[in-house]
């Protein structure tokens, strides 16, 4: 092979690559919690059939669910200054990461809620519990133990999917690396240096994710 690898050019821009690091963190942390968020509620508004909620909510999930990532953004960033709605970078990654977290989590969530057996609500409601009782207790819970390995997985993809917000110079790890290869021009080093850092991520999210799960879910059955 003619080409000579030279991983040594990569040496001063360690900062940068961490600050890149950092954002997608900061992304994949307010997407996660405020996407799973609305993903419970969604679920719960869909589960009960709310009025005039529920039809909003499967709309959103439809539009979401068939809308690339991509696109989506765009409109946030792009699209609303039209409206008078200015968003920074950061705010518009964030809100896209949140709206596609939170349709995809909606029904994820709403098919273990759909799981839950309907003696066990029965039950619940002979004790006199209240329906925000008997959904944070006896259904949300329980569904969420269920359907937790899919939930991670969907979060991790959003926090991958935050790549596509270097488009708009969000400055996370995918502009950094753009940014490097655009000057010391070593495409393969950059990207495989990147690479190694986005499957470090996943792998550490999923784990902190699966720690989370048992704590959570086995607190509760010892509780």
């Amino acid at each position: 092979m003619a080409y000579q690898f030279d991983f040594s050019s990569l040496s001063g821009y360690g900062d940068l690559l961490a600050k890149g690091a950092g954002l997608t963190v900061s992304l994949t942390v307010v997407g996660g919690l405020a996407g799973v968020a609305i993903g419970i509620a969604g679920a719960w508004a869909r589960s009960r059939r709310v009025p005039v909620l529920a039809p909003v909510v499967a709309a959103y999930v439809e539009v979401i669910r068939n809308t690339p990532f991509l696109v989506q953004l765009f409109f946030l960033f792009f699209g609303l200054p039209a409206l008078g709605i200015k968003l920074g970078e950061f705010q518009a990654a964030a809100l896209a990461m949140v709206v596609n977290l939170g349709a995809y989590s909606t029904e994820i969530i709403r098919a273990g809620v759909q799981s839950i057996p309907r003696g066990q609500i029965e039950a619940a409601m002979s004790l006199a519990m209240t329906p925000l009782q008997i959904f944070r207790h006896v259904v949300l819970i329980p569904a969420l133990k269920k359907i937790w390995p899919a939930l991670s997985s969907q979060v991790v993809i959003v926090m991958l999917g935050s790549s596509v917000c270097s488009q708009i110079a969000a400055e996370e790890l995918t502009f950094a690396a753009n940014f490097i290869q655009s000057r010391n021009f070593r495409a393969f080093e950059v990207y495989f240096v990147v690479t190694a850092l986005y499957l470090a991520l996943s792998i550490l999210l999923r784990w902190l994710l699966s720690c989370l799960g048992q704590a959570l879910f086995e607190r509760r059955r010892h509780g």
